[in-house]
């Protein structure tokens, strides 16, 4: 008896101490507020297959010249970058039974440990990895669904295997830019519903791996991670951990403005974007998607997510930087460039998005890089102020993912607590306080 009751004892403090460990976590609220601004490792960790290069594990500088180094990620947090984001790929580095190149996990790893060493936030991804399932939403046959679930399963169990006793400085992606539910879609509740359940794929391999990863923040992307799609669906997949799930989004509006190359007939480039920098006379002003809709845009994210205690992640954004021909402003330009961050990071910020800018180390205008990492100087200066002012000009907002709502009589059949979650006796005369799960004013 006595040896039962010790080994009880035993037990239940152990139990305790997982459950303390487990509630000291920091939710996915509180690392998000920590988190901005974020920076892409773009174009570096997610070219594939590159025949042109005979061993995968060089096809780091495919698409870009450098190698990544600690001396390069010192430069990135040095410039103010809290977090950075690592686009990857890990379905091209496999064999056929998906096994994936221990090689390439080796070199991964080490790319997170030289951000994790610098302290930052680092959020690793599944990237368009030949886009083995970002493109699939056009075959949506129960096998194919089926055989894609599963890779993503056994995917994702041994990238979290690998990094599952990193800290909540690490978090995962399960897709990066899913092409569903998209214009030409013939089925757009069939592909959320094919979207969803290979979220919940991913989420259920990462938490069966256990350690950190039982209890670690994971991001999921919204139908080809556009905002207004994230406002019409529901994309959220279960997860037994509460708290612990952000959204990721992509930004890169207005198309004429930030990714427009050359004159079509349907419309001409845009150089000059925001108030006070329009450039008279010229035919390359845009037309829309300025301060108001940029606004509206993070405004829908708050609704809808941040309000309820679900952060998002703005997983890309970023516009081109262009040497204007003759006849046009430079200065005109360059201030639109400066304004387009400012504003962009301003409103995400103000509503609990993430800012994580695009760079992928071109360096060549045009371009929508930030960083040049050959030579560890500031390529675009104009981003870098816009972004580091823009994040700095407002403060993340609090929330207790309780949406508030004002009634003048409600029934009191349940219990009612303060907003310290304090439980109350009596309902108060006036003021704020909880009581099935919502904000009630008196």
């Amino acid at each position: 008896m006595k040896n039962l009751r010790q080994f009880c004892l035993t037990f239940v403090i152990s139990l305790l101490s997982v459950c303390n460990t487990v509630a000291q976590q920091p939710t996915a609220m509180e690392l998000a507020a920590d988190m901005y601004p974020g920076w892409n490792l773009g174009n570096t960790m997610e070219p594939g297959p590159c025949n042109w290069i005979s061993n995968p594990i060089d096809w780091e500088t495919a698409w870009q010249g450098s190698k990544t180094t600690q001396q390069i990620i010192d430069f990135v947090k040095a410039q103010g970058f809290r977090s950075v984001r690592i686009p990857c790929s890990w379905y091209v580095h496999s064999d056929a039974n998906h096994n994936i190149d221990p090689l390439w996990l080796d070199r991964v790893q080490q790319v997170v440990d030289y951000c994790i060493n610098d302290s930052l936030y680092v959020v690793l991804n599944d990237h368009y990895d030949n886009g083995w399932i970002e493109r699939s939403f056009a075959d949506r046959t129960e096998q194919s669904v089926n055989k894609n679930r599963a890779i993503q399963g056994m995917l994702w169990k041994q990238i979290a295997n690998r990094f599952r006793d990193y800290d909540h400085h690490l978090m995962f992606a399960g897709m990066n830019e899913p092409d569903a539910a998209g214009d030409n879609s013939k089925d757009k509740a069939g592909d959320i519903a094919t979207l969803i359940s290979y979220q919940q794929a991913f989420v259920n391999a990462v938490r069966q791996t256990g350690g950190n990863n039982a209890h670690r923040v994971l991001v999921v992307q919204s139908p080809s991670t556009s905002i207004d799609l994230a406002t019409n669906y529901d994309v959220m997949p279960q997860d037994n951990v509460p708290n612990a799930m952000m959204l990721e989004v992509h930004f890169y509006s207005p198309y004429n403005f930030t990714m427009m190359t050359k004159d079509e007939s349907w419309g001409n480039q845009a150089y000059y974007w925001g108030a006070g920098n329009h450039f008279s006379g010229s035919k390359h002003n845009v037309t829309w998607g300025e301060e108001a809709y940029m606004q509206s845009q993070m405004r829908q994210m708050r609704q809808k997510y941040t309000s309820k205690g679900i952060p998002v992640i703005m997983g890309e954004f970023g516009t081109l930087w262009r040497t204007m021909p003759e006849g046009e402003s430079q200065e005109k330009h360059d201030a639109s460039i400066y304004s387009w961050y400012y504003t962009l990071c301003r409103y995400a910020v103000y509503n609990g998005v993430v800012p994580f800018v695009w760079d992928t180390n071109a360096c060549q205008r045009p371009s929508m890089d930030v960083l040049n990492r050959k030579t560890l100087t500031v390529f675009n200066q104009l981003a870098l102020d816009g972004i580091i002012q823009g994040c700095a000009s407002v403060k993340w907002p609090v929330t207790t993912g309780i949406p508030a709502i004002q009634q003048s009589s409600f029934t009191n059949d349940h219990a009612v607590y303060d907003l310290q979650g304090r439980l109350l006796a009596k309902v108060p005369h006036r003021g704020l306080f909880i009581t099935n799960g919502k904000k009630y004013i008196k």
